[in-house]
């Protein structure tokens, strides 16, 4: 079986050499690079299934290694560790933000060493089996058409990225570069309104697509995007998009029933928002919730987005929840509701 292989970039020799003779043991493939300007050239040149990188470095610094590797689609899937001296969570998240995989302080014994490895290695096949599986999903949505090839190809090189609650995907006004596919977990994005208030326009579940309605709208995303519960997600690139639209009709066809969709969801929310009692519309809302959750009753919600996708002030949500547990159609337990009777609150709806 052919060995896994990493590559240190560390400028300290001490460190280098003592990682690599670990790695060794563990039976790795070891390379290694003295300096940023090195780091990346040999990358290119080996591919290693894992990098290591330290931040500060003479010739190119860590951040650098990580947006020239990046932007190459030979080495933009790697996993990607810094190793580091600084602890400061304003750089670690700098990195992190920044499309790294994961960091390891210094100094770190080998048992941290083997593990952070040995996870990245093992998120990697997890990848390979979650695309795998979606590639199946997408043709429920793109069923029968002559492009479904092409967008497979698209998807089966895309990094997918983890996100943990409440980090934001993009701002409103952010360059809209990218279509997102919710592989797992929820996104929900939302609008500031004239007078500060959040209203948040939409929650979007696995298998659910979100920034299409920016993507062809403009060059700026219209909403922000949230991350709702923990989430992977897969993007592919507005020229990507283009390109399958242009040569492929029925897949154009397909993006256009989702904005139209999109159009309709929103037209509803707003007739909502002026005709419906607060009753009906936080039920509506829990209705909606209790949909991305199908193989579940109960959910975790914060008041606050609660009150951002009814419309309405936190203090009326807690009302209506009160009210809604005391009728038996919930149950509330912190931040977390159980849907007791569906049909119950599809009645206020009528």
């Amino acid at each position: 079986m052919e060995k896994k292989r990493i590559l240190i970039i560390e400028d300290n020799e001490d460190i280098r050499e003592n990682t690599s003779e670990i790695l060794e043991l563990a039976n790795y493939k070891v390379f290694q690079a003295i300096n940023g300007k090195q780091g990346v050239d040999m990358a290119i040149e080996h591919l290693p299934d894992v990098i290591l990188c330290d931040i500060m470095m003479p010739e190119m610094d860590g951040y650098g290694v990580l947006h020239l590797l990046s932007k190459r689609e030979d080495t933009g899937l790697i996993p990607f560790v810094f190793i580091t001296a600084k602890t400061d969570r304003t750089e670690i998240r700098k990195g992190i933000e920044m499309g790294a995989d994961d960091y390891l302080t210094k100094p770190y014994d080998d048992i941290e060493l083997l593990n952070a490895i040995e996870s990245r290695l093992k998120k990697k096949e997890l990848q390979k089996t979650l695309y795998t599986s979606n590639l199946s999903r997408m043709t429920n949505l793109f069923q029968n058409i002559n492009g479904l090839e092409e967008l497979k190809r698209s998807f089966n090189e895309r990094k997918i990225r983890s996100f943990k609650k409440k980090q934001v995907i993009y701002y409103e006004g952010d360059s809209a570069n990218n279509i997102y596919l919710v592989l797992s977990g929820a996104v929900k994005t939302t609008k500031m309104t004239d007078d500060g208030k959040e209203l948040m326009t939409g929650v979007y579940h696995a298998e659910n697509y979100f920034g299409i309605v920016s993507l062809f709208s403009g060059k700026e995303y219209k909403e922000t995007a949230e991350v709702l519960e923990d989430a992977t997600l897969c993007a592919v690139s507005k020229e990507i998009v283009d390109q399958l639209v242009h040569k492929y009709p029925d897949i154009a066809e397909k993006f256009i029933s989702i904005l139209a969709q999109n159009v309709s969801d929103h037209e509803e929310q707003l007739l909502q928002l002026a005709y419906f009692s607060v009753r009906k519309r936080m039920a509506e809302v829990l209705i909606k919730l209790h949909s991305g959750h199908p193989d579940k009753n109960s959910f975790e919600i914060s008041r606050e987005n609660l009150a951002c996708m009814a419309g309405m002030a936190s203090e009326t949500v807690s009302r209506i929840l009160g009210d809604f547990k005391a009728e038996k159609l919930i149950d509330k337990n912190a931040g977390t509701i159980t849907i007791v009777d569906i049909s119950g609150l599809r009645k206020l709806k009528n």
